[in-house]
């Protein structure tokens, strides 16, 4: 077994596998460099490639004794134009384009939009957007079988391309029969967490838990702005929330992204759940063995924020630079984090703990840490909620979550700060005390008159029972007594 010291790093680090990580040297290289847990985009490869890489991780996993969330991406439903004559046309600024549901292959004056939920939802006034909004469509005319636009930003369009629709809420389900058959399949292999994509309404939410059950934690993706509007009830309906950028910037002005991005996350922050901030981070180290100065600020910005995990997408799946990309990543946010006045931008946002006896404990845990000096946060815990209560207020130390479920260890592992362990569950109080000491040594959370904080609940084995809180010194030679 690799011996494998703690981060220091709080905020963490997701990295897509993709062509250019999947090997297993280099998906060790990528967990050394910093990568704490990995996506699987569905929306790219087939069950074989995802599941040999599922065998990949939990080879990882066990090489380094170190719990390794997986998030599986669903793809979601994405609208696309039909296809053309010659496989691409020129529509010109300021014409007038038609898109009907005739499967005749197009041409520039029209094509066939294969969607038959969009005719008769669209309005005079509202916008569709093409390829990434690179062709900006304002519609005329709207009825059953043809919508009349004026091209306000013209240009080429070919087979296939995506639509967006910003301006109104479209009645699909934000689960296909794709996303069905990748969600039993992520379920069967034992995801982690999943990322529903284009989640719009907590309807959509709902659906996705029905089918997939509490086995498995639930992250939405929010890129419409329908969403936006509704955000504290998706909340509500998830485990965790992902600041989806990519379509969000396209189906909104640029400048508006930005103070959305830090609404979303100082809502999900209040709610005691994982935040997690993506697309175009590091962009340019695609091909770049270095990121353009924007980047990097863009990566200090979110966690000065107090994101809980930043992500790298097409940097690690398909980039020239996948090891780089997370060493770049990992430097930045250790940079952030050393900088005096990184404890007090994270706390700029006020926690007030709910009136349950775990919330005051936890945020007790806080103000101990602020007020002596301690090494760890030791947190036994059956479900994770203690673990999330206590990470929500970013304390100044790191907090060590001890669990006897596997799954619940790698759930955890994506919280801000938290270094989660899968450990035999206790059965008394000198139990919790002597395991919470010898774990904080062995893995590297203090010495020889630390002092520790540890939270449990009495009776022991029981969720949701959180109501002990005890500072304890350790000697330093607790292993070795317990071991002898």
């Amino acid at each position: 077994m690799a011996k494998f010291d703690p981060r220091s790093r709080k905020v963490k680090i997701l990295a897509t596998i993709g062509p250019a990580s999947r090997d297993p040297d280099m998906l060790r290289r990528l967990f050394r460099a910093g990568a704490d847990a990995f996506r699987f985009n569905m929306s790219h490869g087939d069950h074989a490639f995802h599941e040999a890489n599922f065998k990949a991780v939990r080879a990882l996993e066990k090489q380094f004794n170190r719990p390794i969330a997986i998030l599986c991406d669903l793809q979601g439903p994405k609208l696309r134009v039909g296809t053309f004559a010659d496989g691409r046309a020129i529509i010109p600024h300021g014409a007038q384009f038609v898109l009907d549901r005739d499967d005749t292959p197009g041409d520039a004056h029209r094509v066939c939009l294969p969607h038959p939920e969009l005719f008769g939802l669209m309005q005079p006034g509202q916008r569709l957007l093409i390829n990434d909004g690179k062709i900006r469509l304002r519609v005329l005319e709207a009825g059953d079988s043809r919508i009349v636009c004026k091209a306000e930003v013209g240009g080429v369009i070919s087979d296939r391309k995506g639509v967006n629709v910003p301006d109104a809420e479209i009645p699909i389900p934000a689960l296909t029969e794709k996303d069905k058959r990748d969600l039993a399949f992520a379920v069967e292999q034992g995801a982690d967490w999943i990322g529903l994509s284009f989640v719009q309404r907590p309807e959509d939410l709902i659906e996705a838990r029905q089918l997939m059950g509490d086995r498995i934690a639930l992250c939405a993706k929010i890129e419409k702005p329908q969403a936006v509007k509704r955000i504290s009830e998706i909340i509500d309906h998830s485990d965790g929330i992902m600041v989806a950028r990519g379509d969000l910037g396209v189906e909104l002005n640029p400048e508006e992204v930005p103070p959305l991005q830090k609404k979303i996350v100082n809502a999900t922050r209040l709610k005691g759940k994982p935040v997690i901030v993506a697309t175009q981070m590091l962009e340019s180290m695609i091909e770049s063995p270095a990121p353009t100065r924007a980047e990097v600020s863009d990566v200090a910005n979110a966690v000065y924020d107090g994101v809980d995990v930043v992500m790298l997408s097409a940097e690690t799946a398909a980039g020239e630079w996948p090891e780089e990309a997370v060493m770049m990543m990992n430097a930045i946010a250790s940079q952030i984090e050393r900088d005096e006045d990184y404890k007090l931008r994270v706390r700029l946002l006020d926690t007030p703990p709910e009136p349950t006896v775990a919330d005051a404990l936890s945020h007790s845990c806080m103000t101990i840490a602020d007020t002596v000096d301690l090494s760890a946060i030791v947190v036994f815990t059956w479900s994770g909620g203690s673990a999330r209560r206590v990470t929500r207020e970013r304390p100044a130390v790191p907090v060590m979550v001890l669990t006897p479920s596997v799954k619940v260890a790698r759930r955890v592992s994506l919280l801000w700060g938290a270094h989660a362990v899968a450990t035999k569950d206790i059965g008394s109080f000198e139990e919790m005390i002597g395991k919470g000491k010898r774990m904080a040594l062995r893995h590297g959370f203090g010495g020889k008159d630390s002092r520790i904080v540890v939270m449990a609940g009495v009776p022991f084995g029981v969720s949701g029972a959180t109501n002990l809180l005890h500072v304890v010194t350790l000697t330093g030679d607790e292993l070795a007594k317990h071991e002898g």
